[in-house]
């Protein structure tokens, strides 16, 4: 139980949603084929370590004639901060969590500003699905409210 007598497990996941951005001279095709949102599950306030999902995104590039380096940026979210980011749950209660690019959780995700690193450059391959992970977690300790909890994030696909 939370110290406010009300359950102290909530479950939380993301909403991934794409938004893509072509440039003219950019030559190439290029699109989100899939994303697959961290799940985070039940979380419990008084469990003692973070709570971590994982995720991913799906890109395809085609008919490429010329080389284009290819970035993808996620947005801070509901929250409009990436340190932390915030899941929304039942009556305006907030969790924080973030998203990061690697494994030991330690850069964040954004567009490359305000500490975040973005994923790439890099040069896609032509007509092969890329699939990149997304490491999530939210920290121990905090209070919450039983109830689902979510945020919606942006992705924007440059190349």
């Amino acid at each position: 139980m939370s110290s406010r007598g009300v359950p102290s497990h909530a479950r939380a996941w993301m909403v991934l949603g794409a938004n893509l951005l072509c440039l003219p001279a950019a030559h190439a095709v290029c699109s989100i084929q899939s994303t697959v949102a961290p799940s985070f599950g039940a979380y419990t306030s008084s469990a003692t370590l973070p709570l971590d999902a994982a995720g991913s995104i799906t890109y395809r590039c085609d008919a490429q004639p010329q080389l284009s380096t290819l970035t993808l940026d996620l947005s801070a979210g509901g929250a409009g901060s990436y340190s932390p980011r915030q899941l929304q749950g039942p009556s305006n209660n907030r969790l924080n969590y973030n998203l990061y690019l690697d494994a030991t959780r330690l850069l964040i995700w954004g567009n490359g500003s305000l500490g975040t690193t973005r994923y790439g450059p890099v040069f896609p391959v032509n007509a092969v699905e890329v699939t990149v992970p997304i490491y999530g977690r939210i920290p121990a300790g905090q209070a919450a409210s039983a109830g689902a909890y979510s945020d919606t994030l942006v992705i924007t696909m440059t190349f």
